[in-house]
């Protein structure tokens, strides 16, 4: 596992075909960029998601089995995953830290597995089928019901102001409407750099949502830091149609992150999950 998983860890996200992969070491991979991605909106932060990562291959190349019994090596995978952070992460020891202690209070208060059905399908894209199987349900729709259950509970539970960072004026009004729709209060639509620290410093938000490239030519990740640098703590989600330039496994790299063209669920989900873990600096680059 030794040389396994540091050269894993720096893999870029993306999309491979599994017909053409010839053994369980490459498809698990191919598939590491999702499960880290699954891994670090479960825990909120980017140390705690890739621990959990880490342990599910470590258990996976420890007891082929997990695999083989498997509907398919990404069910497994998941399967397993889901199984590393009952045992070791969401009772104990791996994330022992302030951040899970805050978020727990709010977990304390949704239906058991409700918010895992909601990330595996709204993020990871799952079936209500496949997640039955990876969270060990008896049946499918068991699944559709706990979706239906997380996403009104999460809704519920997080209201707050967001700051929506985004050149793009229809992506920017349709953003406004899913967030005023989950009950958000949109603080401001930068679409520079300057707007954005600006609108931040006039009226602080619980939570910022950024696009990566702005109208000026500058970067969101540039304005969001220093944002940050004068209010740290704010949960940051970036939507983008460059992905890429946040997961190339080189450097500090975002919890939430949505690739562009994006769904109305994903963005329900992400914002939800990120409220879950205000005021947690590892959230940021």
């Amino acid at each position: 596992m030794g040389h396994i998983v540091p050269c894993i860890m720096r893999e870029r996200s993306i999309v491979v075909k599994k017909s053409a992969l010839t053994n369980l070491a490459d498809q698990m991979t191919a598939l590491l960029p999702a499960l880290r991605r699954y891994a670090r909106s479960l825990t909120g932060t980017q140390a705690s998601g890739d621990a959990i990562a880490i342990a599910t291959f470590e258990a996976v190349l420890a007891d082929r089995s997990i695999i083989s019994n498997a509907p398919s090596v990404e069910i497994g995978l998941f399967g397993e995953c889901h199984r590393v952070w009952t045992a070791k992460g969401a009772q104990a020891g791996l994330l022992e830290d302030p951040l899970f202690a805050r978020a727990q209070v709010h977990l304390n208060k949704l239906t058991p597995l409700s918010r895992e059905a909601l990330l595996l399908h709204a993020v990871e894209d799952f079936s209500a089928q496949d997640i039955a199987q990876i969270l060990g349900l008896d049946r499918a729709d068991a699944a559709e019901e706990l979706l239906q259950t997380g996403l009104a509970e999460l809704k519920a539970a997080t209201a707050g102001r967001i700051l929506v960072i985004e050149d793009e004026a229809m992506i920017a009004i349709d953003l406004r409407d899913i967030l005023e729709g989950m009950g958000h209060t949109v603080t401001g639509a930068a679409t520079t750099h300057q707007e954005a620290v600006e609108m931040a410093a006039d009226d602080r938000p619980d939570l910022i949502l950024a696009d990566i490239k702005l109208a000026d030519g500058s970067l969101g990740t540039d304005a969001v830091t220093e944002i940050l640098q004068g209010a740290a703590g704010i949960p940051v989600i970036f939507i983008t149609a460059y992905p890429e330039l946040l997961l190339t496994g080189e450097r500090p790299e975002p919890v939430f992150l949505i690739p562009k063209p994006y769904q109305s669920i994903k963005i329900v989900s992400a914002v939800s999950q990120a409220m879950f873990f205000a005021d947690a600096g590892e959230i940021i680059l």
